[in-house]
């Protein structure tokens, strides 16, 4: 009697899934065609990985050649993105955007990282510097090289963001799209966490708690004054 196949189950079929599809976003192949010319490989191969939920390590191997992509983020979505960021084809940045991240997983990883303050070590100063409060585990895929955690202690953003979250900063990313989420620093205040919008040569800086006022500040200090984009928040969503 011939030896049935195995069958992916359901985590498998999801991390294939997750993981042809950063594939995707980082060289540009929208259809199945345009994959099997990026991986060099015939279009029956890609369905054989299909069906077995696993892809051929050899894959990984070119797309580093290639695209100069790390192997580890292409499986789990571990960052970094690029090993060789020479040979990016796509700007780290937007794939992020983009691509599935792999929380929740059965086998993501976790990293230690610390929690700081919203006022910081230095109150009156003209710049912020974290002052460290506790340490909290995240997810390997919410970690980047520059983040700054910190633990909010204001409602004026609730209900998207409560007192008491943490609070993860991209502190790379400082460009301020209408509508992003940014924490801007206030000297003798610490860090304001608000929705930025650029209004007649200033940045109105809007509170999501109607009972919280909005804040303005002038476009040229800005970029000076951003700590980063807000890229996550971990919260309790019932109360405690």
């Amino acid at each position: 009697m011939p030896k049935q196949k195995k069958k992916c189950d359901e985590a498998q079929r999801k991390w294939f899934e997750d993981a042809l599809e950063r594939i995707k976003k980082a060289t540009g192949a929208r259809t199945q065609v345009q994959l099997a010319e990026v991986l060099d490989v015939r279009q029956s191969s890609i369905s054989d990985a299909k069906r077995r939920c696993s892809i051929p390590a050899e894959w990984f191997l070119k797309l580093y050649r290639s695209h100069g992509l790390d192997p580890d983020w292409l499986a789990d979505g571990v960052e970094p993105v690029y090993i060789n960021a020479s040979k990016a084809k796509i700007p780290a940045d937007t794939i992020l955007r983009e691509a599935p991240t792999p929380y929740g997983r059965m086998n993501s990883r976790g990293r230690v990282v610390s929690v700081s303050s919203v006022a910081g070590a230095q109150t009156e100063s003209n710049t912020w510097a974290p002052q460290p409060l506790e340490e909290l585990s995240i997810p390997e895929s919410f970690f980047r090289p520059q983040l700054q955690v910190i633990r909010m202690d204001s409602a004026n953003m609730e209900p998207v963001i409560a007192r008491g979250a943490f609070v993860g900063i991209d502190q790379a990313q400082k460009q301020h799209p209408d509508g992003d989420i940014v924490a801007v620093h206030f000297p003798h205040q610490g860090l304001m966490i608000r929705r930025a919008y650029l209004r007649d040569g200033e940045f109105l800086l809007k509170a999501d708690n109607p009972q919280h006022s909005d804040l303005t500040i002038p476009a040229e200090e800005m970029a000076e004054r951003t700590l980063g984009r807000v890229i996550w928040v971990l919260q309790n969503l019932a109360p405690m």
